[in-house]
């Protein structure tokens, strides 16, 4: 199984397996959290406008079954910004302005 981003942030930071707050993780991975929070919001919009990409609860996009919320989409999509998701921060790709404006 491929691990989360979720996971890589736990195992990274040493963290204990619990839920986050958006001010938590930015104060854990030392980026601003008002960047974080443009991230969370864009995850939400992300989830509502565009739901065919929301994957289900397993991590299959499209896939069958119930679907992740917004709210853990937004957040998923913070953990990958935290955790320099190549298909998130990288050039041409959607959260690469709030990247370079992290710190």
């Amino acid at each position: 199984m491929v691990e989360t981003n979720r996971q890589k942030f736990l195992k990274k930071y040493k963290l204990e397996n619990k839920g986050y707050s958006v001010s938590e993780i930015a104060k854990i991975s030392g980026i601003k959290k008002s960047i974080l929070q443009q991230v969370y919001n864009r995850g939400v919009g992300a989830a509502k406008t565009q739901p065919s990409s929301v994957r289900n609860v397993k991590g299959v996009k499209g896939g069958p079954g119930k679907k992740m919320s917004k709210e853990q989409w937004g957040f998923g999509r913070v953990y990958g910004f935290v955790m320099r998701n190549p298909k998130q921060v990288n050039k041409g790709q959607p959260d690469h302005d709030l990247w370079l404006k992290r710190k």
